[in-house]
C-alpha cells in the first residue's frame, strides 16, 4: 500500500539520522581513544537524539494506525489512508518531534555544570546530563513526567488500541491462512515496537543508576532497532 511505503521512507530517514548521530561520535572515541565530546556538541547531539527518537515513537504510532486501518477495514482502506491524511499525520510527527526537542535541550541548556562532567555513556543523553548538573532540576523532571510522559504513552495507546482491535478480529473468525496473512502484515512491526518500547522502558523506568546492562540496552534501541525497522 502506497502510505506504508511513504511511512516507511520516513521511518527509515529517522532511523538513519538516529543512529548517525551517536554512531559516528562512538566509533571515533573508541579509535582515537580520547573519548571527549565539546559543551555544544553535546548538547547538539542531544538535540538532534531527542527529535530523532521522538520521531520514530510518533512514526510507530502513525503504522500500526495505518495496519488497523489494512486488517480491520480493508474494503475502505484506501478510502481512509489518503494521501492527504498520511501527510498530515507525517507533517505533525516531525513538527511535534522538533518541538519536543527543543524543549528538552532548552531545559538543559539552562542548567550549571560545576562538578565532575564525566559522562557515564556513549552519548550525551539528557538523564545523565542532569545527574551531572548541580543546578535544580525539579523543572526538568516536571517537564519531562508531564509533557515527555504524554508523548510517550499517548502513541504507545494507539499502537496497543491497533493491536487489541487487530487480536479482536482475528479472535472471532479464527484461520491459519488469516492469522499468516495478519502476522505477515503486522508482524515485523511488532517485533520493532517490542524491542524499541521494552528497551527504553528497561533505560528509563527500570533502572535507577546507569550500568553497562542500561549502556547495552541503549545500542539496542539507538543502533539495533532502526537497523531492523527498515527489513
Amino acid at each position: 500500500a502506497q502510505p506504508m511505503f511513504n511511512l516507511l521512507s520516513h521511518l527509515a530517514f529517522s532511523d538513519i539520522s538516529l543512529s548517525s548521530v551517536t554512531v559516528p561520535k562512538m566509533l571515533t572515541d573508541m579509535h582515537t581513544q580520547q573519548q571527549s565530546i565539546p559543551y555544544e556538541g553535546c548538547i547538539s547531539q542531544l538535540y538532534f537524539f531527542i527529535l530523532f527518537g521522538s520521531l520514530d515513537n510518533f512514526l510507530l504510532a502513525v503504522m500500526a494506525y495505518d495496519r488497523y486501518v489494512a486488517i480491520c477495514h480493508p474494503l475502505t482502506y484506501t478510502t481512509i489512508m489518503k494521501e492527504e491524511l498520511c501527510v498530515r499525520l507525517v507533517a505533525a510527527s516531525w513538527i511535534i518531534a522538533c518541538v519536543h526537542a527543543l524543549v528538552h535541550t532548552l531545559l538543559v541548556v539552562r542548567l550549571s555544570f560545576c562538578a565532575d562532567n564525566t559522562v557515564a555513556h556513549f552519548f550525551c543523553d539528557f538523564s545523565v546530563l542532569m545527574k551531572l548538573s548541580c543546578s535544580d532540576i525539579s523543572l526538568n523532571e516536571l517537564v519531562i513526567f508531564t509533557e515527555g510522559g504524554i508523548l510517550l504513552f499517548l502513541p504507545l495507546a494507539t499502537i496497543l488500541g491497533s493491536y487489541i482491535r487487530i487480536g479482536m478480529i482475528i479472535v472471532r473468525a479464527p484461520s491459519t491462512k488469516r492469522l499468516l496473512k495478519v502476522f505477515s502484515t503486522f508482524g515485523s512491526h511488532l517485533l520493532v515496537v517490542s524491542l524499541y518500547y521494552g528497551t527504553l522502558a528497561g533505560v528509563y523506568f527500570l533502572s535507577s543508576s546507569w550500568d553497562s546492562k542500561d549502556i547495552i540496552a541503549s545500542v539496542m534501541y539507538t543502533v539495533v532497532t532502526p537497523m531492523l525497522n527498515p527489513v
